[in-house]
């Protein structure tokens, strides 16, 4: 876990040597200031020597100023690593979370991402510029005010020692008790995040169901809940405080009237009182750093661990050792593939599919909830890699190819359409960032987008806002479908990309890639008998196999699932917008 969070530093490494050589010139003279303070006492102010006084007083003041500057050093580079360190934190989960296959997604939720690179990479941030100038800067004056206390006097310095031990103790048992709680934290901000962002991107379902009341009592839980192991934590982090001012205070009286009578008796002078005194207070308030510090490395080390875990995630599909760069052609051949989504469960998704697929066809593909229709095309452009079998496209095994290459060349509309803030033509380019806008139009016209682009009144400049909020459902399927043609791929998949769309819309989209993109192997999954019925062949799934593969009319005859969904929506008379609509 050090190592990873280590190697985050990198740039910073410079900023992160120079704050704690800053902190302990900053301690070394604030432990020579006391010791000028007790000779000016002793042999300027009892024995009446003004010069004494001016002299040491200027190298007191010589002795502050370099200290403060040491200070503000060690602050300006401790920040500078520390809001580094965090930058590159953020910046490399981020990087490796692009790299997460779909099952390495699977393990984290959003809600726990987002507070991994948020809360947790703050708490992070924190603790090392504590870690860079408190914790450097806590022990080293802790040391030398200990050593010079007992050079002056051992018998008075023993209190210290004393009262040190006595205070580290308590200090390290309440430290331990609060632990706990800090860990649970954690996982309730999750939680408070979770409700969240479901909350603020579902807000239009929860207002049309009127469940406001429902999601505030939902949040409410979360944040209590939250609330009360914050509550927990801090009381027992509270009572650092009045036990460090106890224990100093109860030094200073000690110290007072043990010097007091030292004074009396000639065994100890008043400047050398005073230095003891300032002694103390820099021992004590030393430790109150110390104890500040492993709060906050208590807090940190459950955050480390979150982070740790994100950093060191190995996607589970990378390319091999000799990639190839380059995709035949659509053609796809399933050789007895099994899949399940954990390697260790005994139930398939998918099981043994044998598959032909030649390129330039349009399959349809038709089946129940369940029956695993998403699972089998997500094998396609390696989004998941099959637990058995072998999956070729253009006559080569996808484990093959370059990821990049292979998905360049697969374009996927995948059931839950996702548009991103920015114009209709920033959406557009993500098929192709080159793409000029008159290939766009193109685009969106085989899509049969431009139609409501068109009135809209800046065009395709239309500000597009996240999630693309201010589209219908129909509307946001045929950007997403024109965005999938501008990579001009040789495999199309429609995961029921049309199912917001009428029928007429669905079947006029159907005809244009008929006529304009006749080379690229189409695959059309869909609900609707009529979206697939003139596709060169239908594959039916049922429960993760193949329970029909053939054209409409053979599996009219001889499929019983398909006749069935055939003649449930056809009994009817027919879709009802098959004359067109808006959805």
């Amino acid at each position: 876990m050090l190592k990873t969070l280590g190697a985050q530093v990198k740039e910073y490494k410079t900023a992160s040597i120079l704050t704690p050589i800053f902190m302990i010139l900053e301690v070394v003279m604030e432990m020579i200031i006391p010791l000028l303070m007790s000779s000016i006492i002793d042999d300027g102010v009892e024995k009446g020597d003004i010069h004494h006084i001016y002299v040491v007083g200027i190298w007191m003041v010589v002795a502050a100023g370099f200290g403060l500057f040491c200070g503000l050093m060690g602050g300006k580079f401790g920040a500078r690593a520390s809001t580094g360190f965090a930058k590159n934190l953020r910046k490399s989960m981020f990087e490796n979370i692009q790299t997460f296959s779909f099952s390495n997604i699977d393990k984290f939720s959003t809600a726990s991402l987002v507070t991994r690179m948020t809360t947790d990479v703050t708490n992070l941030q924190n603790a090392y510029q504590m870690l860079l100038r408190m914790c450097v800067r806590a022990p080293f004056s802790l040391i030398i005010a200990m050593a010079m206390s007992f050079m002056v006097n051992a018998k008075l310095a023993s209190v210290y020692l004393i009262a040190v031990c006595g205070l580290g103790l308590i200090l390290a048992l309440i430290i331990a008790k609060a632990m706990k709680y800090f860990k649970e934290m954690f996982h309730k901000y999750d939680d408070v995040n979770a409700s969240v962002q479901e909350n603020v991107s579902a807000i239009r379902v929860v207002k049309a169901y009127v469940r406001e009341d429902y999601e505030k009592k939902r949040f409410q839980k979360a944040n209590e809940a939250l609330y009360y192991l914050g509550k927990r934590a801090e009381r027992i982090v509270s009572l650092n405080m009045p036990l460090m001012m106890f224990t100093v205070y109860s030094c200073i009286l000690g110290i007072s009237w043990l010097g007091a009578k030292m004074i009396v008796q000639s065994t100890l002078t008043t400047g050398e009182l005073m230095m003891l005194l300032t002694y103390c207070m820099n021992i004590l308030m030393s430790l109150m750093m110390l104890s500040m510090v492993f709060v906050m490395m208590s807090m940190s080390v459950a955050s480390a661990e979150r982070v740790t875990e994100v950093l060191n995630e190995k996607a589970d599909i990378v390319n091999p050792e000799n990639p190839v760069y380059e995709v035949k052609d659509g053609s796809i051949e399933f050789d007895h593939v099994s899949f399940s989504y954990n390697k260790n469960s005994e139930k398939q998704v998918l099981h043994d599919i044998n598959l032909s697929i030649n390129e330039g066809e349009t399959i349809g593909i038709i089946g129940g909830t369940g029956s695993s229709k998403s699972s089998l095309v997500n094998l396609i452009s390696r989004l998941y890699d099959v637990t058995e079998g072998s999956l070729r496209v253009g006559g080569i095994d996808v484990r093959e190819y370059d990821i990049e290459t292979l998905r360049d060349e697969v374009s996927v509309v995948l059931q839950k359409n996702v548009l991103f803030s920015g114009t209709i033509l920033d959406n557009l380019r993500w098929g192709d960032k080159e793409a000029s806008l008159e290939e766009c139009k193109r685009a969106c016209k085989l899509a049969c987008a431009d139609e409501f682009i068109e009135k809209m009144p800046d065009g395709y400049d239309t500000y597009i806002e996240q999630g693309g909020t201010n589209v219908s459902g129909g509307q946001k399927q045929r950007l997403c479908i024109a965005r999938a043609l501008l990579k001009k791929p040789k495999i199309l998949i429609l995961d029921d990309s049309t199912s917001a769309v009428d029928t007429a819309t669905d079947a006029r989209i159907r005809e244009a890639f008929a006529k304009e993109i006749p080379n690229t192997t189409k695959l059309i999954i869909a609900q609707r008998i009529s979206s697939v019925q003139d596709a060169d062949r239908i594959l039916v799934l049922n429960n993760g196999e193949i329970d029909g593969f053939g054209i409409h009319e053979e599996l009219l005859d001889n499929n019983a699932i398909y006749r069935e969904v055939y003649e449930s929506q056809t009994s009817g008379g027919g879709d009802f917008d098959e004359n067109g609509g808006e959805a």
